[in-house]
């Protein structure tokens, strides 16, 4: 994995082109069939899962601040658009209703 010095070089609205590196040892992707979206006054909380009646699990969680949140909200909606211009408009997911998805704790 690179230094993280070397991150920043150039400070953080540098105009040089910054490089980022995956560690090999970060797992596949999961799949997501559910969402779950949260915040407070300094962050916001996005609680990924994956449904499968009768049970499911989460599969991931990012906790971002408001701003970088705002961003991704942008940039989904940039790639969702050119994804309908190029493969034609996606339809919306049905959503499971007000149908109560309890999580517990494996202990």
């Amino acid at each position: 994995m690179q230094n993280p010095q070397n991150l920043n070089q150039g400070g953080i609205n540098s105009q040089q082109p910054k490089q980022i590196q995956m560690a090999d040892n970060i797992p596949g992707a999961e799949y997501a069939n559910f969402m779950q979206a949260s915040h407070n006054k300094e962050e916001f909380m996005l609680i990924f899962g994956n449904i499968m009646p009768p049970s499911g699990r989460v599969t991931g969680k990012i906790i971002t601040t408001p701003g970088h949140f705002k961003r991704m909200i942008a940039a989904m909606k940039e790639n969702l658009k050119k994804y309908e211009e190029k493969f034609g408009e996606v339809k919306e997911a049905v959503s499971i209703g007000e149908k109560e998805i309890g999580f517990t704790d494996k202990k």
